[in-house]
């Protein structure tokens, strides 16, 4: 039976025995007298569009100087002492020159929310052999992202260039690069399987736009990036489906654009902040459409609307009381049709989730609306997302 599966944290066995991990739990004293160097390098990375195709050699050798291995301790300050769920590894990679590093919430984190704990201690362990302590500047549960920073003093620092994932296409040759299974500096190679897929983060709503992949993803890819073959990261690793417990060719990846919001107010605000309109809707198909007599073949169909939320308020209005099954799906009639959001089409759920969730709350938006065959054109004013609720479009 398959079953999803975050890419959690490989869990470390007592001082990650044969690994080559570094990381200890107490101090050396005296024991290294060497005088710690104190430059900062970076190294930019331009991207790789050459025109030559894709080059999995040469993105390994541009990319993976700036992709690290994240350690996480959530009860033991030594690795030595680590048992199961004490501690984990996975992935992350370096965003800019000031130390920055961008990896998975469910890397630096346990527990389910609303009671997620942050790791005691994280170290970052870098390509070229260094290794420091980070602090978690702040964790994004519904996109699954979170700020890593270090000391960027005397490190080399290799910031991976961002893309954008709106344009991204089915047939894409990425890579993914990480730790899988703690195996450092790991390459992994494939195409876009497809887009526009619904994920799970750690609450209740699902992560809109996340991208797939065969290219292998495994425990410890977690955090780490996917590459298209320009070399920019489109997305960040963030789990499998999976019916063995290891990868099989179905990965997913949540999309660089959420990521990108996300890390920008973690760096200013230290949380993310989303919308939340409040309905749960199904996608129309033709067959649908003349079954209930739509008045639009495509859009999210309202079938409720969450009590006291900004939907509601406005005068949306979700399906009746009754159910209708159709083609084994039941459906609730009556409830108003989205087909646009301030003037950004909506053709099924997903799109509605991704619009909601690239905007602010407390923003008034124009939601054009379908109901009993006219169009109308509606206020709404965006509220704050709760860590749960209904899911269909925030």
């Amino acid at each position: 039976m398959s079953r999803i599966a975050l890419v959690l944290p490989v869990v470390l066995a007592a001082a990650l025995g044969g690994t080559g991990c570094g990381f200890g739990g107490g101090r050396d004293e005296g024991a290294d007298s060497t005088t710690p160097t104190t430059t900062t390098r970076v190294e930019l990375i331009r991207g790789l569009a050459t025109g030559d195709g894709f080059d999995p050699q040469a993105i390994y050798q541009e990319e993976a100087p700036g992709v690290v291995t994240v350690v996480s301790l959530f009860g033991s300050d030594s690795l030595a002492d680590l048992g199961e769920g004490q501690g984990g590894v996975g992935s992350g990679f370096v965003i800019n020159g000031e130390g920055e590093i961008a990896t998975n919430a469910h890397v630096v984190t346990t527990g389910e929310v609303p009671e997620l704990r942050e790791a005691r201690q994280v170290y970052v362990e870098f390509a070229d052999g260094n290794q420091v302590e980070a602090s978690v500047q702040g964790y994004d549960p519904e996109a699954d992202v979170a700020l890593l920073k270090v000391d960027p003093k005397g490190l080399t620092l290799r910031p991976l260039p961002l893309g954008r994932s709106a344009t991204v296409a089915v047939g894409t040759p990425v890579a993914a690069i990480g730790s899988p299974f703690s195996e450092r500096q790991s390459l992994s190679v494939g195409v876009v399987s497809a887009v526009d897929r619904s994920i799970s983060g750690l609450t209740a709503f699902q992560i809109a736009g996340a991208i797939q992949t065969d290219a292998a993803i495994n425990p410890g890819n977690s955090g780490g990036p996917l590459v298209d073959e320009n070399g920019k990261v489109i997305g960040i690793n963030q789990q499998i489906k999976t019916s063995s417990g290891g990868g099989e060719g179905v990965g997913f990846a949540v999309p660089v654009d959420v990521a990108r919001r996300s890390l920008e107010q973690l760096r200013t605000k230290g949380k993310v902040s989303y919308a939340y309109l409040g309905v749960e809707t199904v996608p129309i198909y033709p067959q649908l459409r003349e079954r209930f007599d739509l008045p639009v073949g495509k859009g999210a169909w309202l079938q409720d609307v969450a009590a006291d939320g900004p939907a509601q308020a406005a005068g949306l209005r979700g399906g009746g009381d009754g159910e209708t099954t159709f083609q084994v799906r039941s459906y609730r009639t009556g409830g108003d049709v989205i087909t646009r959001i301030d003037g950004r089409s909506v053709e099924d759920p997903d799109d509605l989730s991704r619009v909601v969730a690239l905007l602010d709350p407390g923003r008034t938006v124009t939601v054009e609306t379908w109901r009993e065959g006219e169009r109308r054109n509606v206020q709404v004013e965006l509220g704050n997302r709760p860590l749960s609720g209904l899911q269909g479009a925030g």
